[in-house]
């Protein structure tokens, strides 16, 4: 049986949301408020973020999102391993294969 490797899914999802966070930031940086405005607004059509974006965020803030970002990505990861790993192990008892 072929299992899903919790710490290595866990790390791969946590890195890209990493990743993603960091690339927010740079969108901020690079085009502004407006067109901070427009990315996630075209993105979550039919949601209108102008009234959440803050701009302004502190060095220290954004350093701790990241972080943060890439723990709860490593927890879902390692969750979905689990769950996957779990649900093959009952696949092949459903199935009557020998262990």
């Amino acid at each position: 049986m072929k299992t899903l490797s919790i710490k290595k899914l866990g790390m791969a999802v946590g890195a890209t949301g990493a990743v993603l966070y960091i690339g927010c930031i740079i969108l901020m940086v690079s085009v502004g408020r407006e067109g901070t405005i427009f990315f996630f607004n075209s993105l979550l059509h039919g949601l209108d973020v102008e009234p959440i974006i803050r701009m302004s965020v502190p060095p220290l803030d954004a350093l701790f999102g990241i972080i943060q970002t890439f723990i709860l990505g490593w927890l879902v990861g390692a969750l979905i391993a689990a769950i996957y790993n779990i649900g093959m192990g009952e696949d092949e008892k459903v199935e009557g294969m020998p262990s």
